[in-house]
């Protein structure tokens, strides 16, 4: 196995061309070839996901939507005076002009929104959580299978060139059999806390309230539930909904898993009282049973948003033969299995130890010393490219399957396997239940 480990990271060494290198060697960038596509919800993510997009080669931006006039503002200061903006999402899918809509909007929007893109022919990135609520997962796939629309998850760790070394680096066994799953999500920022600036002018003159609000329960206008809106369940989908499901989208694409069958989470409101009605720091805990693409094995999930030691993320896989660290990089350990277990016979008396080291012996020879017993562990570090972005690179994914009609990454099924367990790590924590889930049916199971 040594050996073949060897070989195995000799030959597949990390590779420097990314997702979006490829895809401008290989696509044509004629202006008629241009995919042309709007985003709807140009709040952080939806400026952030349209400069990925428009890094992409072959793709234009046509218009923007948003309910705050602000952000329209400031998309046309960006983009140019002749964008196309509007606060109705819907004058965005009757245009001919547009083949694909970005869907960055508050989660409580994402299905609906989406839903009606596929129905009205646009594909569709779609920020994480794909939806939510998990039921609402099962009419967003219908609607993909219906229309054969593209759709993608915006948890862009999928399409990481690191990701995709950890996923052959655990393949090949270079820990030998996973057992554990530890990942995490620390941040000690206001922003990373979600307290986002509030615009000056936020008022029902620049802010379509009742738009916002959609299906959401009925309230007076209240801007910092807008520009706030992850701190509030009603529209948002917590600690959860923003952080676990990355880090659910990349362990699944590591291991080939498809989800847990039990689900338990726990946490609590511990510094940021100010009036969000979520947690800040939450612990999950998941079994996930043995598939044929990986043994059984337990994750553990934490995200703190008062750690007070910065922000880092990350995933330690530990293996009956090592560990593997998934961050900036991948790094392997080796700890090569025991020949022998060892034994405690110094509270036995001398004739007893003897006795029982005479057995021992017979079962465990001792190994003569040799050039291989000394050989190293072939500890492993793999680092991205210089610059690289795996955001950029999950743009150049979609933009690929819009053009080939090839399946994407990460679609609707691969999305709700990573949204549900991390909604009902909410359910789990309101209730204080331990939740069944059917990872194959994508049910709560009874």
């Amino acid at each position: 196995m040594a050996t073949t480990r060897r070989q195995f990271v000799q030959a597949g060494g990390l590779g420097t061309l990314s997702a979006a290198a490829a895809l401008s060697q290989s696509t044509p960038r004629s202006p008629n070839d241009r995919i042309q596509f709007a985003t709807i919800g140009i709040g952080g993510m939806g400026f952030g996901d349209t400069g990925h997009a428009l890094a992409t080669p072959g793709t234009k931006l046509v218009a923007v939507c948003d309910i705050y006039k602000g952000r329209l503002d400031r998309a046309k200061e960006l983009y140019g005076a002749d964008l196309f903006t509007t606060r109705d999402y819907r004058e965005i899918l009757t245009r001919k002009d547009i083949d694909a809509v970005i869907v960055a909007t508050p989660d409580h929007l994402h299905a609906r929104i989406s839903i009606d893109a596929m129905e009205a022919g646009k594909d569709v990135y779609v920020e994480k959580p794909m939806v939510q609520d998990w039921r609402h997962g099962h009419k967003m796939t219908e609607a993909a299978l219906k229309t054969k629309r593209i759709v993608q998850v915006g948890s862009q760790r999928v399409s990481s060139v690191i990701y995709k070394k950890a996923q052959e680096l655990l393949k090949a066994g270079a820990i030998g059999e996973l057992n554990t799953v530890e990942a995490w999500w620390d941040r000690n920022s206001a922003i990373g806390a979600w307290q986002y600036s509030i615009p000056t002018d936020a008022s029902p003159a620049t802010v379509d309230w009742d738009r916002f609000l959609a299906h959401a329960p009925k309230r007076p206008f209240e801007p910092i539930r807008l520009f706030r809106w992850r701190n509030y369940k009603d529209y948002g989908t917590g600690v959860a909904g923003d952080l676990f499901v990355h880090l659910f989208s990349g362990m699944h694409f590591i291991t080939g898993a498809i989800g847990p069958d039990r689900v338990f989470a726990s946490g609590g409101l511990r510094f940021w009282k100010d009036g969000r009605d979520v947690p800040d720091i939450m612990l999950g805990l998941y079994d996930y049973p043995k598939t044929a693409a990986h043994p059984a094995f337990n994750l553990c999930l934490r995200v703190n948003f008062v750690n007070g030691a910065g922000e880092t993320s990350g995933f330690r896989f530990v293996g009956s033969e090592g560990v593997m660290t998934v961050g900036g990089g991948v790094t392997v350990t080796r700890q090569p299995p025991e020949t022998e277990p060892g034994t405690t016979v110094g509270t036995f008396s001398r004739q007893t130890q003897e006795l029982f080291m005479r057995d021992y012996r017979k079962k465990y020879p001792p190994r003569p010393v040799t050039t291989a017993t000394l050989e190293p562990t072939n500890d492993m570090r793999f680092d991205a490219p210089r610059g690289y972005s795996d955001h950029r690179d999950h743009f150049a994914n979609f933009f690929s399957s819009v053009r080939s009609r090839k399946p994407v990454v990460e679609d609707a099924v691969f999305g709700l396997r990573a949204a549900a367990p991390a909604l009902l790590s909410n359910e789990s924590y309101s209730t204080g239940k331990i939740i069944e889930w059917d990872p194959v049916k994508m049910q709560v199971k009874g």
